[in-house]
């Protein structure tokens, strides 16, 4: 193998290299944009949740005061 043919078929591993790690530079970028979209979705859904939490527990403490109310009512028959 001449001196030509290795300096060849070396600035072609190179460019495959060069373009495989531009590859993964993209793969990286686009994970990191959709880990970060996942982190707010989730930050969203904890936040719905806590909501939803607080809410149904104030539907709990009405509905156990009418209940209440209901059974004086009762007993006040």
């Amino acid at each position: 193998m001449s001196n030509e043919d290795q300096s060849g078929e070396t600035e072609l591993d190179l460019k495959r290299l060069e373009i495989r790690v531009e590859e993964l530079i993209r793969a990286l970028r686009q994970l990191q944009e959709e880990n970060s979209s996942l982190r707010s979705r989730e930050d969203a859904l904890i936040s719905e949740r806590a909501s939803l939490i607080e809410k149904t527990e104030l539907a709990k403490t009405r509905v156990e005061s009418m209940i209440t109310r209901l059974k004086s009512m009762e007993t006040n028959l």
